[in-house]
């Protein structure tokens, strides 16, 4: 599952690849409640007025696509929605914030075709726009950076900007693993039994089969980091959770049931962790809407994460 980045620079590329030239446009600053964040994409082919992505969830796209077939656009322009109320209700802004957008026209390949090969390959970088000249440069980068804007440049940060390391290759991880890319997350997925690991499907995860609390050592480095413990087994589970607890992951979480999660939390305490280290563990693990596959249980976990993320 792509994120919904490189789905944009991939339509973008295949659009510029075939001769046709392409409107850009990236949310750069919000105010209010806005249904898109800051670094949200829109690409638009200007002849047919095709779009993909999305900056507003609806309520301005039809405004800039009207503007960018009529030819509106031949350098980067910024534009800004729901300034006014007026302009709100003219425009259906019914969330009542306000949004200031970067329009970005493209005819060059090499504009987009660097952003694509990183995302696939789940590398950071940051594309710079100059906003004078429209030329575009490309820079390493690194999960602290953020999107940076004035009235002369503009640098985006593409690529798994948060860590997501999973204990057990287990049939639940499969689809955290594939929710989580989708979200921009870099997954790990750590397992040292080998018949777990040789039937793990999800190419663009990163498996390794150290021991857990190994595995914590050496990828759980920042507070741009999760760790959640699937495997139901107390060797490894517990392992992972005693190494987490002592780190800033924003995140850490470990399912079973709410005896278990109790049981959980007794073995813990006997092994030195301390009650207040121990408020920061989601167990049982997700919100609770009642789920049992795993499919169901991967997107209450995913949304907890992104509650307490949005927190962060």
């Amino acid at each position: 599952m792509v994120s919904t980045t490189l789905e944009v620079f991939s339509q973008t590329l295949r659009w510029l690849e075939q001769g046709s030239p392409v409107v850009l446009v990236t949310v750069v600053r919000t105010w209010g409640s806005t249904p898109r964040p800051v670094g949200s994409l829109l690409a638009i082919q200007p002849n047919t007025g095709d779009l993909v992505g999305s900056v507003s969830g609806g309520c301005v796209e039809e405004d800039i696509v009207r503007q960018v077939k009529a030819g509106t656009f031949t350098h980067p322009t910024v534009l800004k929605y729901g300034i006014t109320q007026e302009h709100s209700q003219r425009l259906g802004l019914a969330c009542g914030g306000s949004l200031e957008v970067v329009i970005e026209p493209l005819t060059q390949v090499e504009s987009v075709k660097p952003a694509v090969i990183a995302l696939a390959q789940r590398q950071l970088m940051a594309r710079q726009v100059n906003l004078i000249t429209g030329e575009v440069t490309w820079q390493p980068a690194t999960r602290e950076q953020s999107l940076q804007y004035d009235d002369t440049q503009l640098s985006c940060l593409l690529g798994p900007t948060w860590r997501l390391l999973l204990i057990g290759a287990v049939q639940v991880s499969r689809y955290l693993a594939e929710f989580a890319l989708a979200l921009d997350y870099q997954v790990i997925v750590c397992d040292p039994r080998s018949e777990y690991v040789s039937t793990w499907q999800v190419a663009d995860a990163t498996v390794t089969r150290e021991m857990p609390d190994e595995a914590v050592k050496k990828f759980i480095q920042d507070s741009r980091s999760a760790v959640v413990a699937v495997t139901h087994d107390p060797k490894l589970d517990d392992l992972a959770l005693l190494e987490a607890l002592q780190t800033n992951a924003f995140y850490i979480g470990a399912m079973g049931s709410k005896h278990s999660s109790t049981q959980r939390r007794l073995r813990l305490l006997s092994l030195g962790i301390s009650e207040e280290a121990l408020t920061r563990l989601h167990a049982p693990v997700g919100i609770p809407i009642g789920s049992h596959t795993p499919p169901e249980i991967a997107i209450s976990v995913l949304a907890e994460m992104t509650v307490v993320r949005k927190l962060f």
